[in-house]
Formats: C-alpha cells, sequence, structure tokens
C-alpha cells in the first residue's frame, strides 16, 4: 500500500515535514518571519491532533476499552470518548454529529480570561438569560474565591477542547493553579448563548 492510500502514511509524512519546517524557522537567526513560525506551529498541532485520533482509532479496532485510553492520555473514559469517539445514534444507527459552534473554543478562553482578571460582567457578557438569572457578577467573584482557597493563585490555562453534546457545544479548558489543576467549562447552546459555566478542581492522587 503506498502513503497515498494511507490515511495514517499521510498523517506521518506530514507530520514530518511541517516538523521539519519548523524546526528550521525556529532555528534561523536574524531571517525568518515568527508568523511563519507560528503557523507552521499550529499546523504541526493540527496534524498531531489528526495522529492521535488515528492512534486512538487504531486502539479501538485493537479491543482496548475506552478506560484504558483514557488511562494513556491522563483523562478519564468519558472525557477521552467525548474528545474521540465515533458515536452512533441509537435510534436511527448512523454516525451522530460532531459539528461544534464555530468560535466556541475562542470565547470560552474569553471567558475564563475575563473571571481570571477579575472582569466579572465582562465575562457575563454573552450568558443566556437563564444564566444572567442564576450566575450573577458576585457569585462568579465568589466562586473563583473558593477555587483560589483550594488550589491557590491561578497561573494559567491549556488548549482547549471544544466538543458537540447533542445541540450544545462544550468546550473544555485545563487551567493551571500554583497548587493544583482545573478544567473550566463553557456550554454554548444553538443560538451561542453561554447555558453552563462550571471549573472543576482535579481530583488529588
Amino acid at each position: 500500500m503506498s502513503a497515498a492510500d494511507d490515511p495514517a502514511g499521510l498523517t506521518a509524512d506530514r507530520i514530518k515535514s511541517v516538523a521539519g519546517q519548523l524546526a528550521a524557522e525556529l532555528t534561523q537567526t536574524g531571517a525568518g518571519s515568527p508568523l511563519a513560525a507560528m503557523a507552521s506551529a499550529r499546523e504541526l498541532a493540527t496534524a498531531a491532533n489528526a495522529a492521535l485520533q488515528t492512534a486512538v482509532d487504531r486502539a479501538r479496532a485493537a479491543g482496548h476499552s475506552w478506560k484504558e485510553i483514557g488511562d494513556v492520555l491522563q483523562t478519564t473514559r468519558q472525557a477521552a470518548f467525548q474528545r474521540f469517539g465515533r458515536p452512533v445514534d441509537p435510534r436511527t444507527g448512523e454516525p451522530m454529529t460532531n459539528t461544534v459552534l464555530p468560535g466556541a473554543a475562542e470565547r470560552a478562553i474569553a471567558i475564563f480570561a475575563d473571571i481570571a482578571a477579575g472582569n466579572w460582567e465582562a465575562a457575563r457578557a454573552d450568558f443566556g438569560p437563564k444564566m444572567l438569572e442564576a450566575v450573577s457578577a458576585s457569585r462568579l467573584a465568589d466562586g473563583w474565591a473558593q477555587i483560589a482557597s483550594l488550589i491557590g493563585r491561578y497561573e494559567g490555562m491549556g488548549e482547549p477542547f471544544a466538543h458537540a453534546l447533542g445541540e450544545h457545544t462544550v468546550v473544555d479548558i485545563p487551567l493551571h493553579f500554583e497548587a493544583g489543576e482545573a478544567t473550566g467549562q463553557a456550554t454554548f447552546d444553538a443560538d451561542g448563548k453561554v447555558a453552563g459555566l462550571f471549573i472543576r478542581p482535579a481530583a488529588q492522587q
């Protein structure tokens, strides 16, 4: 089988090519564009995600459980399935769509950045009516203070992951604190309004 007939081979070739290009751009001195390096890094991340999906598909085909896959990815079996699974609609037997709201990941990042900066009203700007009623600015502030009391000062966030859940789009973002980790989760409805917002500290080992 040629690489052209093998999606995994094509992904591997793409990773090799982009990784080499990125390495060259990062090691150039006094030449090259930082924006070009950023574009290559982003392309490499996209290719790596495709490779990870392929690896998970192969693990499932080999009979490995979602728990085993989750353990390797250092996450729960449910989170692993939500990101990499290929669910089938039990009503029709057809594959279920995994279409997410465009821009949801970026919007979720902005919400948690506003929370971390204490911009409570800005964080509530896209809340739906029920969220506006249930979660006031003071409640956001109280929740953030409670997280700080458990795991310390906020230090940054990781790569967001957006996935479809019925008609909603859910975005999970790793949040890093001085004494622990947490997951920020923003749920958007079909109209693009925030229908849920949570910050869950990771279980302590």
